[in-house]
């Protein structure tokens, strides 16, 4: 058997084993717009980050397509016990923050052999589950490569296991188990494919995206399912649609953004942005997609 072979043997197990889990948590999974992912060709998934658990909805629903997309992600996540090694198996690209070139690289030549990539361009999981600042090198890699971009939105996986707000508001507290209630409800919405012309702006097309990838985030986290129950403490939802998530001018000491992040001039309002420092339109100096 090939390497192409037993990495794809590892990440097929990998999302049977996943695909148990959901149905032992007896987790209902609703995707809507899978057909905007390309069965051909170089394809880039550009999704919001919500949870953790983000990379196994959004690979079960493109495996349906015959893809099998390589996630970015923080390099840290190789340092946690019993990761690195099925992580690397199945060909997911770690990316070091302070030196992203050997990860883009690697997506580039993934993008160009045909394959499937799946960026997290917020380059983390928001504490007010809010689109947050995007990084862009989900628009470097397409406007190079020719790759579609499939934005994508997931809501509902955050009440299994995400952030929640540290203890005392204070930087560093300890971050909720995971919680294994079950009969959670998640959603998935792949959109139209957009695509990054050679001449075009990456930051004013990350601009683009980030509303692109707020409409559809906040299209989920409205649907009547998702919305706390009267009176219900709801720290899992967002502060501006009646949830009790860190507000966006209070998680932004949290979530540790990327300083070459696009503003986030999409979404609610909050303080403190736009900033200055996100002009550049370098291929590599915005890659960080974050961690799953």
């Amino acid at each position: 058997m090939g390497a192409v072979a037993r990495r794809d043997l590892t990440y097929r197990t990998a999302l049977t084993l996943g695909r148990a889990a959901l149905r032992a948590l007896d987790a209902r999974v609703e995707v809507v717009g899978v057909d905007n992912i390309p069965t051909t060709g170089p394809v880039i998934i550009a999704s919001t980050h919500v949870s953790y658990g983000d990379m196994l909805p959004i690979a079960l629903a493109a495996r349906g397509r015959g893809r099998l997309p390589r996630f970015m992600s923080r390099y840290d996540v190789w340092h946690a016990r019993g990761i690195a090694r099925p992580m690397t198996a199945m060909g997911h690209i770690p990316v070091d923050r302070a030196a992203p070139a050997a990860a883009y690289l690697q997506a580039r030549r993934l993008l160009r052999a045909g394959e499937t990539v799946a960026t997290f361009p917020e380059a983390g999981i928001s504490y007010s589950y809010t689109v947050r600042p995007l990084m862009r090198g989900t628009a470097a890699l397409a406007r190079e490569t020719g790759a579609v971009v499939v934005p994508t939105a997931l809501w509902g996986v955050q009440r299994i296991y995400s952030v929640g707000r540290p203890e005392g508001g204070v930087l560093g507290g300890k971050e909720p188990p995971p919680d294994l209630t079950r009969g959670r409800r998640i959603d998935l919405h792949f959109g139209q494919p957009l695509t990054v012309g050679p001449g075009e702006d990456l930051t004013e097309w990350t601009t683009k995206l980030g509303v692109r990838l707020t409409d559809m985030l906040e299209g989920l986290q409205t649907l009547e399912h998702h919305r706390p129950s009267p009176g219900e403490h709801a720290p899992w939802y967002p502060q501006h649609l009646g949830g009790h998530a860190p507000c966006r001018s209070e998680a932004e000491a949290w979530d540790n953004t990327p300083r070459h992040a696009v503003p986030a001039t999409w979404g609610p309002p909050w303080l403190g942005w736009p900033r200055d420092g996100g002009a550049s339109d370098g291929a590599t100096d915005g890659l960080s997609p974050g961690g799953a």
